[in-house]
């Protein structure tokens, strides 16, 4: 290249403009050598060395430019070769293009030749279609006698030479689509067909599998390597794909189930322990076959036996789920159900035999039936077990009432006391219910539990109201019973043999405090019959409580001599009522007769008129505190609970000559009897018949102002069961009432 051409390639800058590198460069050096020399000649002593600091900077400066100059020129000579290299890639690239040009006329050329040769190709295709349908002309016409005959030999069962048939033919039919170039002939129509009955005869015989591998395991055997084989060939892409395998599990699956839970097979009511004894037989054994006469004919992969051991779980659940879905089962069927489900099913003679191996994984099984199926059970049981406990409840209630009215007395045992069947028959009912629940669950015999106490509190109370009718009807002369006082002791000692075997309903892991409902309606029940006992007695007693006390009463013991009488002979019969409940009516009767001895005492009837009188009254309370003693230790009563001795404690007070002392003994009675009130001392004092105002304020304020009486363990009321009338004004204020 010339020089007047590298000059031209120079690159020029525009007037009066700078490299701007240059120019920073510049100002950088400036203030680089100002800050030197200020440095260097800051003092006058320096600038005597100023001449050699010039001539070292002068050198310094001429190497610089030299060495810039040798930069600046090895640039510029790199630039050169670049832009010469540049020029030669472009006449490069301008001779390829004309040459591309020239092969695109050439192409188009040739394009134009081909489209005339198009019909001669075509008719070579032709020629060769024809050439290989000429070849395969005398196989095409066998295809409709081997489609007929494959399907003779499925009809047969002889499935292993059918798909080995049908396989030619499919063979052919891919090998003629491929030599005539996809082409479809209608030869091949059936071969589709044909293989959907072959697959359907497959699929038949697997779902057979239980009969066959009894009665012909080599079709089962053929029908599965049909399926396998299958599975294992390279399906084309112009043919979908038969999943036969999945068929014969689906097949297996679907079988097993219409087997043993096909719908008409469902259990109606009642039937359902039938249904699942058969099923305890039934599975086993199915499992037994799957794993010794099944699984052998299947390759490993199929996993019979899990196959087998899950579809018969899912079919089951399946079943039992449509079982809970329709008319509520019966409570014989719901148990039954229950404890088939979480204890047989489950148990050693079923799934969790030991025969069973561990390929049936059982241990993945989901649950045969859901929380909310149990709850439903356990809830459909609970209520129709109520409703027979009820009616069984009501029946034994209905027989026990019936007999109430009988001309003789109730029926006694071997010792002699009144006995009914009743209340073994009513424990016996719910003890059984409670008893036969633990074979389920816990949960189910608290259910049942809660239940049964429910129920008998229902059942004590209708008791008490039925008592309580036959007492009314009774005393109002509606029903006159001949032996009503015999039938109440009779209900008693139902009321103790329940008390005492009520244990009997709480099983073990119940809180103890669950009985506390039922024991207080049974000591409710005890009071009420002591009650209505009681009445009765009152009845006999109170008309000849009306003449005491009185001055034929002073002279004569004719009168408490009555009232023993008829005391005696009301109680003879409470011998047949067992004990502690004999005791306790005992001294309610002993307590009855007593309040009302002293409500007698207490109604004014008799006023003493002098001391002969008082001494009369004083000897007579203790010759009738003695009589009611001996009278009721006679009949039983243990000494240590009697109320007369109340009497010798008034006798004390009647008997006292000195009415100024009269303080002290009412003191003493308040000691022994906190409950006496100043009406029942005004009421004693009346009959003294001595006592003047002074000394009856005297002695009731000795009630307020004498000691507090002491706290006595078991003390029971008396004197707060006695009515007082309230005293006249004449008896407190005008000194003796005699």
């Amino acid at each position: 290249m010339d020089p007047t051409a590298k000059d031209e390639m120079q690159p020029s800058l525009p007037p009066g403009s700078e490299w701007p590198e240059q120019e920073r460069a510049e100002q950088l050096a400036r203030g680089a050598a100002l800050k030197w020399a200020s440095g260097i000649f800051y003092r006058p002593e320096q600038l005597a060395r100023l001449g050699q600091y010039r001539s070292r900077e002068v050198q310094r400066t001429c190497s610089l430019e030299a060495r810039i100059k040798s930069v600046v020129q090895s640039y510029l000579e790199g630039v050169k070769t670049g832009v010469w290299q540049l020029a030669q890639a472009l006449e490069a690239v301008q001779g390829a293009r004309e040459a591309l040009g020239q092969a695109r006329g050439l192409l188009r050329g040739m394009a134009n030749a081909v489209q005339t040769l198009e019909p001669l190709r075509e008719q070579v295709v032709q020629h060769k279609q024809l050439q290989a349908l000429s070849q395969l002309l005398p196989r095409l016409r066998a295809v409709p006698a081997a489609v007929v005959h494959t399907q003779t030999l499925i009809d047969a069962h002889r499935l292993l030479e059918a798909y080995g048939g049908l396989r030619e033919l499919e063979q052919l039919q891919e090998e003629t689509w491929a030599s005539l170039g996809g082409l479809e002939l209608p030869v091949f129509e059936g071969l589709g067909p044909l293989a959907e009955a072959l697959g359907q005869a497959v699929e038949a015989a697997v779902g057979a599998a239980g009969q066959l591998a009894r009665e012909d395991p080599a079709l089962l055997v053929a029908a599965v390597r049909v399926a396998e084989v299958e599975a294992g060939r390279t399906t084309p892409l112009e043919q979908a794909p038969r999943d036969w395998r999945q068929r014969c599990l689906r097949a297996l699956e679907e079988g097993l189930e219409r087997t043993h839970f096909g719908t008409p097979l469902l259990p109606g009511p009642g039937a359902l322990a039938g249904w699942l004894e058969a099923l305890r037989v039934a599975l086993p054994a199915e499992l037994a076959t799957a794993e010794a006469l099944i699984a052998p004919c299947c390759p490993p992969h199929y996993k019979v036996v899990q196959l087998w051991a899950h579809t018969l779980h899912g079919g089951l659940r399946r079943c039992l789920q449509q079982l809970l879905e329709g008319p509520e089962l019966g409570a014989a069927d719901a148990f039954t159900l229950l404890h088939w489900a979480l204890h047989v099913y489950l148990g050693p003679e079923m799934m969790g035999s030991l025969e069973l191996g561990p390929e049936a994984d059982v241990s993945q099984l989901e649950p045969l039936l859901t929380l909310e199926n149990i709850e439903q059970l356990e809830a459909t049981f609970v209520s129709k077990v109520r409703e027979n406990v009820v009616q069984w409840l009501r029946k034994a209630l209905d027989g026990e009432v019936a007999e109430w009215g009988r001309e003789r007395e109730p029926d006694t045992d071997p010792s002699g006391f009144y006995h009914s069947p009743m209340p073994a028959i009513v424990l016996q009912i719910l003890e059984e219910n409670i008893r036969v629940t633990i074979l389920v669950s816990q949960s189910l015999q608290r259910r049942v539990h809660g239940m049964a106490l429910s129920e008998l509190g229902v059942f004590l109370r209708s008791f008490n109201d039925a008592l309580i009718r036959f007492s009314r009807d009774h005393l109002r002369g509606e029903a006159v019973v001949p032996h009503y006082v015999s039938y109440l002791l009779a209900a008693l000692n139902h009321q103790s043999a329940l008390s005492s075997s009520v244990s009997v309903l709480q099983p073990e892991g119940v809180v103890s405090g669950a009985l506390a409902p039922v024991e207080a309606a049974l000591d409710e029940l005890q009071r009420r019959i002591c009650r209505l006992v009681l009445e009765a007695l009152l009845l006999e007693l109170q008309p000849l409580f009306e003449t005491l006390p009185s001055r034929p009463w002073l002279s004569s013991p004719e009168l408490l001599s009555n009232v023993c009488e008829r005391t005696a002979r009301f109680c003879r019969n409470f011998w047949r009522v067992r004990n502690p409940t004999f005791q306790v009516l005992l001294a309610e009767a002993e307590r009855t007769v007593v309040l009302l001895y002293l409500g007698a005492l207490m109604q004014g009837r008799l006023v003493c008129r002098g001391p002969e009188e008082r001494n009369q009254a004083a000897e007579r309370m203790q010759q009738d505190a003695t009589q009611l003693r001996d009278l009721f230790l006679d009949l039983g009563l243990e000494e240590n609970v009697h109320c007369a001795p109340v009497l010798l404690t008034l006798r004390k007070l009647l008997n006292l000559r000195d009415p100024t002392m009269l303080g002290l003994e009412v003191a003493s009675l308040r000691q022994q009897f906190p409950d006496v009130s100043e009406e029942h001392i005004s009421a004693l004092l009346d009959l003294r018949g001595d006592v003047s105002r002074e000394q009856r304020l005297a002695a009731l304020s000795s009630l307020q102002d004498g000691p507090q009486p002491s706290p006595r363990a078991g003390r029971r009321a008396l004197f707060s069961l006695v009515p007082a009338p309230t005293p006249s004004p004449s008896c407190l204020f005008s000194g003796s009432c005699a």
